[in-house]
C-alpha cells in the first residue's frame, strides 16, 4: 500500500546532508567570590529638552555630538484596542505604513532610504529612523510622508498575509510558539487586549480597511511623541519638527479601560496536546502589576537576574547545570503601563517534565523564603550593571529613556541615577521582592507537551488535581473519554484498515506502483516520483524545475543515496526505513514481521474520533497512528526523527482524499508538519499499477 513511502523519502533526503549540532554544556561558574564592589559608574546620558508644537506633538531631543548621526523616533502612546475576531490587524497595519504613499511606492521609499545609508522601519506606535546628520532633511521627508500619508497598498497588503500565513502555519508545530501564544492567553484572559493573539481565523477577516480605520483614529500629533537623538542642535530639531511634523492634524484619540488580569486562586495546570513529542515546554506564569518607573522595579530586577535573569542564575544552574534535563531554564519579571508578568521557562524531555517542574517551584520557594548571599548579590548587580552601560553604546536605548521618562513621568534624572540606585538595593529587598512577586501558588503551570507521557504525572501541582486542555489557540478542549469498544484490540483496528483499503487479496496481487507527487515549497514547486516493486524494491526520486536533487533505491538487501552532496549509503534505522517504505502495505505486515501494537485509547481528530495505536517496529523505532473509528482509514501518523539542529523533531502526517486503483485505495493528499519550517502539502497528481517498471531502476550505483 503506498501512502507515504515517498515523503517519508523526502524526510531522510532533507536531513541526509544537514548534520545535527549537538550543544556543548558550559562548565558552571567556579568562582568563589565575587568583585569588591566599588562606586557606581556615573553615567553621563544628557539633559533631555522638551517642547510642544501647536498641533500638541511633544517633541524632545537630547544632543550627543560625538558622532555625526542623528535619530528620529515619532511614538503615538494610545491605549491597547480589543481586536476581536481580526486579532492582528494593528501589528498589520504598523508594517503597512511604509509600504506606500500618496507620492511614493514602496519600491521608491526604499530607494531613497539605501541611497544615503539610512536605517527606516514603521510598527503599529508610528515610526523610527536614523542617518548620517547631513541626510536628515532626506530622511525626515520620508518618515514624516509615511507617517501623514500612507495608502495601505491592497498588493502589498496580499504580500504581507502571504508571509504571515506561511509564519502561523510554521508555528502550529513550533512548541515554543504554542507556549507563548496560550501562555498570554491564560495570563491574561481572552477579554483584554493583551490576550489576544493572531490566528489563520482572524487573520482572514483582517481588511485593508481596518487598518485604515485603526491609523485614521489613533495616529495624532496631541498623544504623540517626536524623539531626537544625536549630533543635531534644539534650535535645528525644533525646526524640523515644524517643518516636517507642524502639518500633522490633531484630533480626538479615544481612550479604554479593561480589567486588571489576576493570579489565578490557587495554582492551576494548563496543558496543550502535540502528538508524538519528546520534550515538554514548561512556563510558570502569572500576571503582575508592576509599572515602568516604579520604586521597586530596579530591586525587583536584580531579584529576578538571581533567579533566572542570566546564564549563572539559580533555575539555569539547577536544571541545566545540575541536572542537565534542558538547554536552558529562565525566568523573567516585566514592568508595563497595563499590567506586568511572571514567566519561568524551559524545554525537558518528557520523563524529567515533572521533576522539572518540581525544581523550578523548589527555586521559587527558596527565593522567597532564603535570603540570597551577598556574594551572589553583588555578582548580579556587577551584571547588570554591564547590560546597562554596554546598552548605552546604542543610540535607540537613549531615545528610549527620553520617551519612558516622558510618558511615565519619571525623574529626569532616572537613568542617571540608575547604576547608585542598583547598588543600593539589599539582600533584605530582594527577599521582599520575592515575597511580593514570586508566587508560585497562584499560577499557570502550562504545559506543552505529549499528553500520553506528560499529562498525569502533572496534576500533583494542580490545587484541584485537575489539568485543563487547551488546544493551540487557547480553547478549552474536551478530552475524549469514550471507552474502547469490548475485544477491540490494536490488531483488529489494523487488520480493518488492511480491509477497508482493499484487503489482503487485492494488496498481494499489486506487482508494481508508479507515483507522481508534487509540493510547493516557498512557491517553489517539488516533483517527487516514486517506483515500487514486488513489494521490497522502491526508488525515489526529487526534482525541481526539471533538475534531479535527490534519488534513493533499495535493491531489496542495500540501500543507497545520491545527490547534491555525493552518494552515500544507507544503514542502521535508515536501511530499515527505506525495507519498510518497500512493501505495498506495512500495516499488513505489522503482526506477522514481529511488530509491537498497543490500542492506547480514542482521540478526536479532525472533527471525529479515531483509534490511537502505538507501533513498535522490530528495531525499536516508534510511531503513532491514528485510525477513523467509522471508516477505519488511517487518518494520521506521527513519529520522531533528528532535526537538523540536532534535536529530536516531531514528523506529523495527515492522510486524505483516499481514491481506488486495482482494488487498492491510495491517499492523494498528504498534509506533512516538520520536515520542514512549513508545513507542506503533497498532492497526487497520477498513480499507476501493474504497469511494468524495469529492475534496473532498483539498480545501486
Amino acid at each position: 500500500m503506498k501512502k507515504f513511502h515517498f515523503f517519508t523519502l523526502i524526510v531522510a533526503a532533507f536531513l541526509a546532508f544537514a548534520p545535527g549540532v549537538q550543544a556543548q554544556k558550559t562548565k558552571p561558574d567556579v568562582r568563589s567570590a565575587a568583585p569588591k564592589a566599588g562606586p557606581a559608574p556615573k553615567i553621563q546620558i544628557g539633559k533631555a529638552e522638551t517642547f510642544k508644537l501647536d498641533n500638541g506633538l511633544t517633541v524632545i531631543v537630547m544632543e550627543n555630538h560625538k558622532l555625526p548621526k542623528v535619530s528620529f523616533q515619532v511614538f503615538a502612546d494610545y491605549d491597547p484596542v480589543m481586536e476581536k475576531d481580526a486579532a492582528g490587524y494593528i501589528q498589520m497595519m504598523g508594517d503597512m505604513m511604509s509600504k506606500g504613499t500618496t507620492k511614493r511606492t514602496k519600491a521608491q521609499i526604499d530607494e531613497e532610504i539605501d541611497f544615503i545609508g539610512a536605517s527606516f522601519s514603521s510598527n503599529s506606535s508610528g515610526v523610527y529612523g536614523d542617518c548620517l546628520t547631513k541626510h536628515a532633511d532626506k530622511l525626515l521627508d520620508v518618515m514624516s510622508d509615511v507617517l501623514m500619508h500612507p495608502t495601505f497598498p491592497q498588493e502589498e497588503y496580499d504580500k504581507i498575509k502571504r508571509r504571515t500565513e506561511s509564519g502561523l502555519a510554521q508555528e502550529k508545530n513550533d512548541a515554543n510558539a504554542i507556549a507563548r501564544k496560550v501562555g498570554a492567553i491564560v495570563r491574561y484572559g481572552k477579554d483584554h487586549p493583551y490576550g489576544e493573539e493572531m490566528t489563520e481565523a482572524t487573520l482572514a477577516k483582517i481588511t485593508v480597511d481596518q487598518m485604515k480605520a485603526h491609523f485614521n483614529a489613533v495616529m495624532k500629533p496631541n498623544i504623540s511623541y517626536l524623539v531626537i537623538v544625536g549630533d543635531i542642535t534644539k534650535a535645528k530639531a525644533e525646526q524640523y519638527a515644524k517643518q516636517y511634523f507642524g502639518s500633522w492634524a490633531k484630533g480626538e484619540v479615544a481612550k479604554y479601560t479593561y480589567p486588571t488580569p489576576k493570579q489565578p486562586e490557587k495554582t492551576q495546570v494548563d496543558f496543550v496536546h502535540k502528538p508524538g513529542a519528546v520534550q515538554s515546554v514548561i512556563n510558570i506564569t502569572y500576571p503582575v502589576e508592576l509599572r515602568p518607573g516604579a520604586s521597586d522595579v530596579i530591586s525587583s530586577r536584580v531579584m529576578n537576574a538571581i533567579l533566572g535573569g542570566y546564564f549563572n542564575s539559580r533555575v539555569n544552574a539547577n536544571l541545566r547545570e545540575g541536572h542537565g534535563w534542558t538547554y536552558g531554564a529562565r525566568t523573567s519579571l516585566n514592568s508595563d503601563k497595563l499590567i506586568g508578568s511572571f514567566n519561568a521557562s524551559a524545554s525537558v524531555r518528557n520523563a524529567v517534565t515533572d521533576s522539572s517542574i518540581i525544581e523550578f517551584i523548589k527555586e521559587m520557594e527558596r527565593m522567597r523564603n532564603e535570603p540570597v548571599t551577598a556574594t551572589e548579590l553583588q555578582v548580579v548587580k556587577n551584571v547588570i550593571t554591564g547590560q546597562f552601560s554596554q546598552s548605552l553604546e546604542e543610540p535607540g536605548t537613549v531615545a528610549n529613556f527620553a520617551l519612558s521618562i516622558a510618558r511615565y513621568g519619571l525623574p529626569a534624572d532616572y537613568y542617571e541615577k540608575y547604576l547608585q540606585v542598583l547598588q543600593s538595593v539589599t539582600v533584605e529587598d530582594v527577599q521582599a521582592m520575592a515575597k511580593k512577586y514570586i508566587l508560585p501558588g497562584k499560577a499557570h503551570i502550562l504545559v506543552v507537551g505529549n499528553k500520553d507521557d506528560v499529562a498525569d504525572r502533572l496534576k500533583q501541582f494542580s490545587a484541584d488535581g485537575k489539568i485543563n486542555f487547551l488546544d493551540a489557540q487557547g480553547n478549552p478542549v474536551k478530552m475524549n473519554n469514550a471507552q474502547l469498544p469490548t475485544g477491540m484490540t490494536a490488531a483488529k483496528v489494523v487488520e480493518d484498515y488492511v480491509n477497508a483499503i482493499g484487503g489482503a487479496a487485492n494488496i498481494n496481487a499489486l506487482k508494481d506502483v508508479q507515483t507522481v507527487a508534487s509540493m510547493n515549497l516557498g512557491g517553489q514547486s517539488l516533483s517527487v516520483k516514486t517506483w515500487q516493486k514486488g513489494g521490497n524494491k522502491v526508488a525515489m526520486e526529487i526534482s525541481m524545475a526539471g533538475q534531479v536533487f535527490s534519488k534513493r533505491v533499495y535493491d531489496g538487501a542495500t540501500a543507497s543515496e545520491t545527490g547534491m552532496g555525493g552518494a552515500r549509503t544507507l544503514e542502521g534505522e535508515e536501511l530499515a526505513d527505506i525495507k519498510e517504505q518497500a512493501a505495498f502495505c506495512k500495516e499488513a505486515a505489522y503482526v506477522s514481521g514481529g511488530y509491537k501494537l498497543e490500542l492506547k485509547g480514542i482521540e478526536d481528530i479532525n472533527g471525529g474520533s479515531a483509534y490511537v495505536v502505538d507501533v513498535v517496529r522490530p528495531d525499536g523505532k516508534k510511531s503513532t497512528e491514528y485510525y477513523d473509528m467509522k471508516t477505519s482509514m488511517k487518518l494520521r501518523e506521527v513519529s520522531t526523527t533528528t532535526g537538523q539542529d540536532g534535536n529530536p523533531a516531531t514528523i506529523i502526517i495527515d492522510y486524505s482524499d483516499y481514491k481506488e486503483h486495482n482494488g487498492v485505495k491510495f491517499p492523494y493528499t498528504m498534509n506533512i508538519v516538520g520536515v520542514m519550517p512549513i508545513p507542506m502539502t503533497s498532492v497526487v497528481s497520477e498513480i499507476k499499477v501493474n504497469a511494468g517498471i524495469d529492475d534496473g531502476m532498483f539498480m545501486n550505483k
